[in-house]
């Protein structure tokens, strides 16, 4: 089993544990389903998969002006709700339910779910809404058609009408939309190909387009990369990530690749590569090399560290390369004033952050300034599964070991507060995603 399965499979058992086990838990901000809207200008919503007699799973409002929770009840999305996606102008949040492997959309406006949720053939541990339309995508590995020996498809959801198209794409793992959703870049466990869908052509409910007979209206598959995992689309281009030996292949690039021609046009060599974010010209690239992987530079107990690559997109050059957290790398945030928070999750953990001492404490995160290159590591533990910051506040939001975090970001420290004593907003239970749904 190579890298990128074994480790898809690990996170997704991780997932499920570890959103049944917090069943037992009790919600600050439970309640049952609400029949009003809660009238808050600054929403945040954070999944929670709790149960008990007085409280019940689902999509918890946060006040992100105060990091507070109102008296509201919790938006249903299922028993445990956990990964979220959320469309380009905030009007839709799709929620996977970890333990009916559904998917529940939420209309942001009447803070409501959307028909109920479209129950898949599998767990996903990547999904996206491309457009405000009320329709999602997620890569499916393990998902078994009737009918067909294959495994591997990105379901199409049609959260008001409940339709679940399948189309069969082996071993599918990330999925990416290009500017307008027209075609969706699929990229598969353990493969140097990279797979893109035309989802208007699919055949309803089942289309094999994908597993029978490429190329078609439907599907395309594009070799001649090495073990591709992700991609960051602008306009007609899209960056794809290379994550070559750390997924079992050979060398970690970014790929530059032509969407209309389906042509690579440069090849920039990176040190690893898992996830990317594009800020101006500027590419962050991050990843954890199994060859290139010393700690250079930093005082820590850690064997292993990971790094971040800078790309300067007008040359196609790397410009840089810091020394920061190790794992695999699959979530990256900017914040408003240069601060960049990378996550990843099966890190190198140091010391306890539950019982602190004069040593070591150290976990998924790491901060980036992009203004002086400097780097903090949060004495923290645990895998980093959300991020959301803001655009008129210096905090970011950080779901970090099924906690809710709210970092100062001109301190780069937890905000202690009068209503956040601990820098944690309380709310009980395995906190795992975290969506801003309005722009402020």
């Amino acid at each position: 089993m190579l890298l990128g399965a074994a480790r898809l499979k690990k996170r997704i058992f991780a997932l499920t544990v570890g959103l049944w086990t917090c069943l037992i838990c009790i919600s600050c901000g439970g309640g049952t389903k609400k029949s009003t809207t809660s009238g808050l200008p600054n929403r945040v919503l954070a999944s929670q998969g709790v149960s008990s007699s007085v409280a019940v799973p689902g999509l918890v409002i946060i006040d992100a002006f105060y990091d507070v929770l109102p008296r509201l009840g919790n938006i249903g999305a299922g028993n445990a709700p956990g990964l979220m996606a959320i469309s380009p102008g905030r009007k839709v949040v799709a929620a996977f339910d970890a333990s009916t492997n559904s998917v529940y959309g939420v209309n942001t406006s009447t803070e409501a779910d959307i028909g109920g949720g479209v129950r898949m053939l599998g767990p996903t541990q990547n999904m996206i809404v491309p457009t405000e339309n009320p329709i999602g995508y997620a890569a499916v590995p393990s998902a078994s058609p009737n009918g067909y020996s294959f495994q591997g498809a990105v379901e199409m959801m049609n959260f008001s009408t409940g339709q679940l198209t399948t189309i069969a794409v082996p071993s599918a793992q990330n999925v990416v939309a290009n500017s307008t959703a027209s075609q969706l870049l699929v990229f598969s466990n353990d493969s140097n190909s990279m797979t893109i869908i035309s989802p208007a052509s699919a055949a309803p409910p089942v289309d094999t387009s994908c597993y029978t007979n490429p190329p078609n209206a439907v599907c395309t598959i594009v070799p001649g990369f090495d073990r591709p995992v992700f991609a960051v689309v602008n306009g007609n281009t899209a960056y794809i990530l290379n994550c070559g030996a750390e997924c079992g292949g050979v060398q970690a690039s970014v790929m530059i690749f032509d969407i209309p021609s389906l042509t690579v046009t440069q090849t920039i060599p990176v040190d690893a590569a898992t996830w990317a974010v594009l800020n101006d010209s500027t590419l962050y690239v991050t990843g954890t090399s199994p060859t290139n992987n010393a700690c250079t530079g930093e005082t820590t107990a850690a064997t292993t560290c990971g790094r971040l690559d800078i790309i300067d997109l007008t040359t196609a050059k790397v410009t840089g390369s810091v020394v920061i957290t190790d794992g695999y790398h699959d979530r990256m945030d900017f914040t408003n004033n240069g601060e960049l928070f990378i996550g990843s999750y099966d890190c190198t953990n140091i010391g306890n952050a539950y019982t602190p001492s004069s040593g070591e404490i150290r976990g998924c995160l790491t901060i980036y300034n992009t203004t002086n290159n400097s780097i903090t590591i949060p004495p923290d533990n645990g895998d980093v599964t959300g991020l959301q910051g803001f655009t008129t506040r210096y905090v970011e939001y950080v779901a970090e070991n099924g906690n809710l975090r709210v970092y100062n970001t001109l301190t780069n420290s937890l905000d202690y507060t009068y209503f956040l004593p601990q820098g944690t907003i309380n709310i009980n239970g395995y906190i795992y995603d975290v969506k801003a749904i309005d722009f402020f």
